[in-house]
């Protein structure tokens, strides 16, 4: 399975989801702003047996949408809960256990990659995407102009696809101009009192826009 747009799209990482049936109702409000490629979900702690029954709750909603769904660093959950692919944490050694296993069958991607050789290995080991600027353990950010040079770096030299993190709405233009293949809205746009679906919308809106400005150059 591969990830490879022709124009930048959104990605969507969810927080740490406990209650697979209230979330699946936020999930729905967000692919009813617009155009989103893939969800990265992240799972609350639990024995495996809930976890898997938390990404089957979620896997059809989301797939019926033509979204794909990836859980963060599990990929038995996410192949027995029938998920498209796995999102990864653990470096190279993990991106090659997860394709031994998964072969080329389920999307792979790579995240917390604080170093570009880190994310050269993750290309070298075989990922559908890598991934660059989401939140450090203690929660933190790196800061936006850090990302915007990694991302436009590796979107300009290499193939596989990256996908850039917004720390925040405003941020999205600036991250679709690096010609990332996909910007990610984190766990703030879930937030309460947050209205994901027009964040959808207007994040899709900043992207066209800018999609606009390059053609028009």
């Amino acid at each position: 399975m591969t990830m490879q747009p022709s124009t930048t799209r959104l990605m969507l990482v969810t927080p740490p989801v406990e209650d697979a049936e209230a979330f699946a109702f936020r999930l729905m409000q967000a692919m009813a702003g617009g155009d989103i490629a893939a969800i990265v979900l992240r799972l609350a702690p639990g024995d495996d047996r809930s976890r898997i029954e938390r990404v089957k709750r979620l896997a059809g909603p989301v797939q019926a949408n033509s979204v794909a769904l990836v859980v963060e660093d599990n990929a038995v959950v996410a192949t027995r809960g029938g998920a498209d692919g796995v999102h990864l944490t653990g470096g190279p050694e993990a991106v090659a256990e997860a394709r031994s296993s998964l072969k080329n069958e389920r999307i792979i991607g790579a995240g917390s990659l604080r170093a570009r050789h880190d994310a050269m290995d993750a290309g070298e080991a075989g990922v559908d995407y890598v991934m660059f600027g989401e939140p450090r353990p203690d929660g933190s950010v790196p800061p936006l102009p850090a990302v915007v040079e990694r991302a436009g770096w590796w979107a300009e030299i290499f193939e596989t696809p990256c996908v850039a993190y917004a720390p925040d709405a405003e941020a999205v233009a600036a991250l679709a101009e690096t010609g990332a293949e996909f910007v990610a809205l984190g766990a703030w746009a879930f937030e309460d009192g947050q209205d994901i679906r027009a964040l959808v919308e207007n994040a899709n809106a900043a992207i066209a826009a800018c999609v606009a400005r390059k053609a028009a150059r």
